[in-house]
This record gives C-alpha cells, sequence and structure tokens, in this order.
C-alpha cells in the first residue's frame, strides 16, 4: 500500500525482549495494510547461538543484523512498500543506522516496567531470548529522545488498544476511540 508523500511509509517497533514488539508489530501492520518483518528473524545463526546460551550480543555481533534490516526497508522503499519492523533497538546509535535520513519512518518504543515484562518473558515459551538476559537489556536500553519524535506507547494497555494509539499517531486513522493516557 502506498502512502502519500507527507506519510509515514513505515514504522520501526523497538523495545526490550518481552515488551510485545512482534505482537504489536504483526497487529499494526494487519491494521494498516502494510507489510510486516520479524526482525529477529535475521539475526545470524552465531547471534541467537549466542542469546539462546545466555550470552548478550555486544555492538560487533548486532552489525550484521542492523545492516540486514536496513537492507530490507531500504528495499521496501525501493519499491514503494509501506511496512512495520519490529527489533530490539536499544540503542541510539542502532536507531539512527535503521531509520537514518528516512523521514517517513517512524520508531515506536513500548515502555513498560521490568517487572511486567519479566513477568511476560517469564510466561513466554519457544523462543531463543532467554529471560536471564532482561536484565542486561534494561542496561542497554537507551530510551528514545524527543529529538527522534518518537511514538511511546505503554504496554500495559490491551494490544488492540496499543495499535490503535499508534495508528492513530501514525495519521493512518481519522478518528481514534481511546483516550492518550
Amino acid at each position: 500500500m502506498q502512502q502519500s508523500r507527507n506519510n509515514p511509509s513505515g514504522a520501526v517497533v523497538m523495545g526490550v525482549s518481552g515488551a510485545g514488539k512482534t505482537t504489536v508489530g504483526e497487529r499494526l501492520a494487519e491494521r494498516l495494510n502494510w507489510t510486516f518483518l520479524e526482525g529477529d528473524r535475521l539475526h545470524p545463526p552465531e547471534n541467537i547461538a549466542k542469546m539462546q546460551s545466555g550470552h548478550p550480543l555486544t555492538d560487533l555481533d548486532r552489525a550484521p543484523w542492523l545492516a540486514a534490516i536496513v537492507e530490507v526497508i531500504e528495499l521496501w522503499q525501493a519499491r514503494g512498500i509501506c511496512g512495520v519492523v519490529s527489533c530490539s533497538a536499544l540503542k541510539r546509535q542502532y536507531r539512527r543506522r535503521i531509520i537514518g535520513d528516512r523521514p517517513r519512518m517512524r520508531l515506536v518504543y513500548l515502555q513498560g516496567s521490568r517487572e511486567l515484562i519479566a513477568d511476560r518473558l517469564a510466561a513466554r515459551r519457544g523462543h531463543f531470548m532467554p529471560a536471564n538476559l532482561l536484565d542486561s537489556q534494561f542496561a542497554t536500553l537507551e530510551p528514545p529522545g524527543p529529538d527522534e519524535n518518537p511514538i511511546t506507547v505503554a504496554i500495559d494497555w490491551p494490544v488492540d488498544q496499543i495499535v490503535e494509539q499508534i495508528a492513530a499517531a501514525l495519521h493512518a486513522v481519522e478518528n481514534y476511540p481511546y483516550e492518550s493516557r
């Protein structure tokens, strides 16, 4: 789906592991009729093995992963495809690389307490990211600043409300039925 020049053409849904990036990203893409990419699928096998063994990734480890995400976004833009990417993007330098000089890409920050996210991770099954790396995720997290123009959403809302809040902020809907907090 193509958007006019003044509207966003994509969104990067970011946050720590367990914040709900995949769930929210998938639902947002569905809501907007955009393409969805789960950024974790682009991690090299070495990164996944490292995380599975309980070791946090370094900036060097993340470099090929970030490059792969950028490649997909550039491909989408070249083809006029609107899309949503879910990825941790914990540091400002990662977000600068991913979003770069793409004013039609918007950053969506899923913000939640360590306690809520730890509870979610404890209940999650089948994901390569172990719950014991949550502290390293929060230690690495550099919350987006105002200069990044993020859409910041509290994750303690129901998913449908989170998605509608993001869609409204992206100016993709005319009437937003929920009040902001």
